[in-house]
């Protein structure tokens, strides 16, 4: 999956696929890549569009879909 790098101090880069509504992660302290499953592409654009993407992530992504650590 394509990710674009972004300005935050917990993300590094973060992506979406829009066919499966899927959201990757890539986190900037671990380097950990992480998937977030069935997300809507609104709450995708939220995210992106937040003034903080790390607080965003918690609040919209963190424990609300399916995730799985794919590297």
């Amino acid at each position: 999956m394509d990710r674009e790098f972004v300005d935050s101090s917990m993300i590094n880069s973060i992506g979406y696929d829009q066919s499966s509504g899927t959201v990757e992660v890539e986190f900037r302290s671990s380097g950990q890549v992480w998937q977030y499953y069935d997300v809507p592409e609104s709450t995708y654009n939220d995210v992106r569009a937040a003034g903080s993407l790390g607080k965003a992530f918690n609040a919209m992504l963190k424990t609300h879909f399916r995730e799985a650590r794919v590297g």
